[in-house]
C-alpha cells in the first residue's frame, strides 16, 4: 500500500499579475525541491495581488527564458491572492516591497503565513526586490531567473535547517 505524504511546509510566491516573476519563482523552487527529493514535503503555488491576468498562462517571454534553463511554466495559470491563502500557506513571499505591502494590508487577523520578500533568502545578492521584467527588455527575464535560482537555494537551505 502506498501512502501519500502530507506536505510539511507550504509556500506561496507573489508578484503583481502572476505571469512573470511569481510563476518563475514557483517553477524554479519546484525544480530545486525535485533535485533535493523534497517535492512531496513542500506545497508550492504562486499568485498575484492584482486580477489583471486571471486564468492566463505566464508571459511567453518568461516561459521561453525558463525553458532555456530547463524549467516548465506552461502548466501554470494566473490567479489572485485570496484571504484563504493566509491560512493555507506557511510562507507568502513577495517579489517586491509594493506587493509585500499589499499582502500586509490584505492579511487577515490570525494569519498563519509568514510574510517576507523572496530575496531575503538570497545570500549571493544585495538586491531586495526581483525587478518586474514585463515592460523591459528581454534580458530582464534572465535576471529574474538568476535571482529566483539564488533565492530558491537559500530558501531550501532555510527549510532544511528547520528540520523538514
Amino acid at each position: 500500500m502506498t501512502t501519500e505524504r502530507t506536505p510539511s511546509h507550504s509556500i506561496l510566491f507573489v508578484c503583481l499579475g502572476n505571469i512573470c516573476r511569481s510563476p518563475t519563482a514557483q517553477a524554479v523552487f519546484e525544480a530545486h525541491l525535485v533535485t533535493s527529493s523534497l517535492a512531496d514535503q513542500i506545497k508550492v503555488d504562486s499568485a498575484g495581488t492584482a486580477a489583471y491576468h486571471l486564468g492566463k498562462a505566464p508571459d511567453p517571454r518568461s516561459r521561453a527564458a525558463a525553458r532555456s534553463r530547463g524549467y516548465d511554466l506552461d502548466h501554470l495559470r494566473a490567479r489572485q491572492v485570496t484571504a484563504e491563502d493566509f491560512h493555507q500557506f506557511d510562507y507568502i513571499l513577495a517579489m517586491d516591497a509594493d506587493n509585500l505591502q499589499q499582502l500586509e494590508a490584505m492579511a487577515p487577523e490570525h494569519s498563519r503565513a509568514s510574510l517576507a520578500l523572496f530575496l531575503d533568502y538570497a545570500a549571493a545578492t544585495d538586491q531586495r526586490e526581483v525587478p518586474d521584467p514585463y515592460f523591459g527588455a528581454g534580458d530582464g527575464f534572465e535576471t529574474v531567473l538568476d535571482l529566483c535560482e539564488q533565492a530558491s537555494q537559500g530558501l531550501l537551505a532555510h527549510l532544511q535547517s528547520e528540520s523538514l
